[in-house]
């Protein structure tokens, strides 16, 4: 039994073991592999407590596997029965239990007060992320050194395709690939490899065991297998299958594509894809989409937050009052010395912009794209991180986390271009970026209560609370260096 799913039911079975809320809920049944049961055969359960129904799809796991996973999100007792075309397959039924959610199981995130996100038991979640793009795609000696990496990176997303990649640094040839393929290398389009999604979902699941949240990409342009010129039934029978396999997972966000506009699809596609995952998603996981150079319409009611490419994160704040959405820049260009624009910011720099995009009210992820002897790129494929962000980008999410709300941008600030102004309760937050100021003039707590100063030098990690405390706006000495911020808050 795989460690992370509880509950397997063999066919034969009628009450299963308890499952964990928002855990995974796995029925196995056994059924017609002649012919091709990926397209030929269809399969749901209706899951039931009390007058309440969820309907979800099965799938097709080789053999004369088919699988349908539920992800309950109340405690109790279940119900459940099967629909198929296959009478082997229809009208089976059974029940199981569902006890409270173990330690460190907070449900899934979903958008909180408008602007920020928060797990389903209410927990505050702020999305400090990476990029490695094709790491499943890398065997296992390379994946099992990422999951290593990431059990003390600090982040808790992770930005991952499902397709391979080839792009700049990243021409090996995977050692799965999501379709059955002949002897010349051609993809079935109508028959999925289920040894690779069984080794996606095993990755999927091992993020989950860290807390990370995995931000699928969904579709991507950078191709030489024929995966993204796939026709448009092809596209929707993929969709269908990952939903069905993976939609259970309490980690998996939706990712429609990276850089969508750069792929050669209709613009109009992209929100019918959005409109299949809202009908056939029955967790209504988080949607985004990424761009290149054209920007989706994230006002559309399919998304649930801006996802988006861009280096001045100081929009941020901008970007929220257009769209009235969570905002996520995924890629604000990477740390890293390779010869393309996009892959050689100091660490400094990437530090600055994750910052001015949180004191505006909005989250940034992390990219490294170091040259490697072997071609093995955080950004691309994981392994181990090589620069200096990261550590000062993990040590802003502990700030942000023990303040326990989201920030929101001052009235205006993002304007002003000198530094940004982040309220969040009665706390202000004050940073400087480049500039090294020696002495500032700070605006006040509302209600001109007494407050508390905290000098917080970014990149060196530390957290200075001067001795006394104020009332009402007044001058306060710095360090006179870059990378500062002041954080006030209530005196105790």
């Amino acid at each position: 039994m795989r460690p992370f799913i509880l509950g397997m039911l063999a066919a034969s079975l009628a009450v299963s073991a308890p499952v964990e809320q928002w855990g995974v809920h796995e029925i196995v049944l056994s059924g017609p592999e002649a012919g091709n049961p990926f397209v030929e055969t269809q399969l749901s359960a209706r899951f039931s407590r009390g007058a309440r129904t969820v309907e979800v799809q099965g799938f097709y796991d080789g053999g004369r596997d088919y699988r349908i996973r539920f992800m309950p999100d109340e405690a109790g007792r279940w119900s459940w029965r099967s629909q198929s075309n296959r009478a082997e397959l229809d009208g089976k039924t059974g029940e199981f239990t569902v006890s409270a959610p173990a330690p460190g199981n907070h449900g899934p995130v979903r958008v909180r007060d408008k602007f920020h996100f928060a797990f389903a038991d209410g927990k505050p979640y702020f999305p400090f992320g990476t990029t490695c793009y094709a790491w499943v795609h890398q065997g296992d000696e390379v994946e099992e050194q990422t999951l290593r990496t990431l059990r003390t990176a600090g982040f808790n997303k992770m930005r991952m395709t499902v397709f391979p990649k080839h792009y700049t640094f990243n021409r090996n040839e995977p050692l799965y690939h999501p379709y059955v393929r002949d002897a010349q290398g051609k993809p079935d389009f109508e028959r999925f490899n289920p040894e690779f999604f069984r080794h996606f979902e095993k990755r999927l699941a091992q993020l989950m065991e860290l807390g990370i949240e995995a931000d699928i990409i969904l579709f991507h342009p950078y191709d030489r297998w024929g995966y993204a010129s796939m026709d448009e039934a092809s596209d929707f029978r993929y969709l269908g299958y990952i939903v069905a396999r993976l939609a259970a997972y309490r980690n998996v966000w939706w990712s429609a594509a990276n850089e969508f506009d750069l792929m050669r699809k209709p613009a109009q596609i992209w929100d019918r894809y959005f409109q299949f995952l809202e009908r056939h998603d029955p967790y209504g996981r988080l949607r985004s989409i990424h761009n290149g150079r054209e920007l989706y319409d994230h006002s559309r009611p399919w998304v649930t937050h801006v996802s988006i490419q861009h280096p001045d994160t100081r929009q941020t704040a901008a970007w929220r009052e257009k769209w009235g959405k969570p905002v996520v820049n995924d890629e604000c260009q990477y740390e890293g010395n390779i010869p393309n624009d996009w892959g050689n910011l100091t660490a400094q720099e990437l530090v600055d912009r994750v910052w001015f995009g949180v004191i505006e009210g909005g989250y940034v992820g992390h990219g490294e794209t170091y040259l490697h002897p072997g071609d093995v790129l955080w950004w691309a494929k994981g392994g181990v991180l090589h620069g200096e962000s990261y550590k000062r980008i993990a040590f802003l999410r502990k700030l942000v986390e023990e303040a326990g709300e989201g920030i929101n941008p001052a009235p205006g600030t993002w304007a002003w271009r000198s530094h940004a102004t982040g309220i969040q309760g009665q706390r202000h937050w004050i940073y400087y970026g480049a500039r090294q100021p020696a002495r500032v003039r700070v605006p006040g707590l509302p209600e001109k209560k007494p407050y508390r100063v905290d000098v917080i030098d970014a990149w060196e990690m530390t957290v200075n609370t001067l001795p006394e405390t104020f009332r009402g706006a007044t001058e306060i000495a710095l360090p006179g260096k870059p990378f500062l911020a002041v954080r006030l808050r209530p005196a105790e």
